[in-house]
């Protein structure tokens, strides 16, 4: 009985967490400060979605990885509609703090870290990868570490193609060391992950092959 409430509340949670997904993205499609920033942005939460729908049905994952995925898409979302340096409630705490920038893209790239270490090690433990201690915990930073480093050549990439017109997407705020603060705050991100939230994350990756051996 336990275990088919526990399907059930997945079910339930699938539809509230398409229905808060698709929301976000309408707001953020609605006219955005700059579209191909906005697509550059939002992509990555695009292929999410996508990715989710089709392996849902095969490999579910625990209710802490589809929250923390669902906040990191958010996190995206907003950036993508606003940029990075330009999200207003970040001007109000630079203004605040009497700082020179926007400091939102930090939250976007410690995000960058702490949710995706929760999927990479879930992912690790329930195909056993490795097993469960300190080499688990250390490869997931790595793999995001890793990720992180993907995406700012990805930048580069579009700074190289866009020229001046990719200035949104970069986000450097005419920070030199943009590229490595980046990174370490995906590195913080992930560390923290791994910290904060591995006990609860082992209990739910219980709770889960339960319901998948019944």
């Amino acid at each position: 009985m336990g275990d088919a409430l526990g399907m059930v509340g997945l079910d339930v949670m699938k539809y509230l967490w398409l229905i808060l997904f698709f929301a976000t993205l309408v707001w953020s499609a609605i006219d955005p400060k700059d579209v191909a920033t906005w697509w550059l942005e939002v992509a990555p939460a695009l292929v999410c979605v996508v990715v989710l729908a089709v392996t849902y049905g095969r490999f579910r994952l625990t209710t802490m990885a589809y929250v923390l995925l669902l906040a990191h898409c958010v996190v995206l979302m907003i950036g993508g509609h606003y940029t990075y340096a330009e999200v207003p409630l970040f001007d109000v705490i630079r203004d605040w703090m009497g700082s020179a920038r926007n400091n939102y893209d930090k939250v976007g790239h410690f995000m960058q870290g702490f949710a995706p270490v929760i999927i990479a090690r879930e992912i690790f433990i329930r195909h056993n990868v490795v097993k469960r201690g300190g080499w688990v915990e250390f490869l997931a930073v790595c793999f995001c570490l890793a990720v992180s480093a993907i995406y700012e050549l990805i930048e580069w990439l579009a700074a190289v193609i866009g020229g001046g017109s990719a200035e949104a997407f970069l986000g450097t705020q005419g920070d030199v060391w943009d590229t490595q603060k980046d990174m370490a705050w995906a590195l913080m991100g992930a560390i923290a992950g791994v910290l904060i939230l591995r006990r609860w994350h082992d209990a739910q990756i219980d709770e889960m092959e339960k319901i998948e051996r019944s």
